[in-house]
């Protein structure tokens, strides 16, 4: 009995498979969030305790990992997945050898993303901040999969969510200005749904759930306007070593919670 709890703890073994069946059971679509936020932290004090030399082993260990999250999300219907890949404060201040190789490792998942299932792929971000090989990458992938109607997919890579709120007003008063507006009528008329509209994720619903590996509960500067509303879930997983039923029980307390929208 001893090992098969040892195999449970581990994600294996038939105790594992029993109780994740159990967890998947209580999961009805009423209950299920639409988008989930995702910020898989954890990767390098994951390759740290583990003794590897750089931090890419975690990395790359994290990126193998949220692959595996996006398909557990697919096969449970949510429609919209929102992961936290590079930060604006990661490209500035981030040692640049270690920069690279993280670079090199996102521009393999969003390649990898874009061709597997019929998922829609996003770049949310600052291009501008990104080399152009990765540009590329991103808008190869984001015109690759234009066309698909599956699980939609956001790479929030060279992200910030206060450069994306100053972009969005940006954008609003660019708009207005060619339109001849003023800026006491646009003062007059600016609302939240207006700057929900020029956000990078604009159109798609807010996240309903933001999920945080790690054990850090903070956000980050992701999705700051966007999950005023959200349900927040802090697990104590390193990135690479985030289970299913893991997974299953962020859903099943956020399944259990009574949203209030601010209320």
């Amino acid at each position: 009995m001893a090992s098969g709890v040892g195999a449970a703890a581990r994600g294996k073994g038939p105790l594992y498979r029993l109780y994740t069946a159990r967890l998947r059971r209580e999961l009805t679509p009423e209950n299920m969030p639409h988008h989930i936020a995702m910020m898989i932290d954890g990767n390098r004090r994951w390759a740290r305790q583990l003794g590897y030399e750089t931090a890419a082993h975690g990395h790359r260990a994290g990126a193998a990992k949220m692959r595996e999250f996006l398909e557990w999300c697919d096969d449970l219907g949510v429609t919209v997945v929102s992961l936290y890949l590079l930060s604006t404060d990661n490209v500035r201040k981030r040692d640049a050898a270690e920069l690279n190789d993280l670079l090199q490792i996102i521009a393999e998942l969003a390649e990898e993303v874009s061709r597997v299932r019929n998922w829609r792929v996003k770049h949310v971000g600052r291009a501008d901040l990104l080399p152009p090989e990765l540009t590329r990458v991103l808008r190869a992938a984001e015109e690759r999969t234009a066309g698909n109607e599956g699980l939609h997919v956001n790479l929030a890579v060279g992200y910030g969510g206060r450069s994306e709120i100053v972009d969005a007003v940006r954008s609003i008063i660019a708009a207005h200005d060619r339109d001849g507006g003023s800026l006491e009528e646009l003062a007059a008329s600016l609302t939240p749904e207006q700057i929900g509209e020029h956000l990078y994720t604009g159109g798609q619903a807010d996240p309903d759930l933001v999920i945080r590996t790690s054990g850090e509960q903070r956000l980050s500067d992701f999705l700051l306007w966007q999950s005023a509303h959200s349900e927040f879930y802090f697990m104590e997983a390193l990135g690479p070593d985030l289970r299913e039923v893991d997974f299953l029980r962020a859903l099943r307390n956020y399944a259990s919670r009574e949203r209030r929208f601010g209320g």
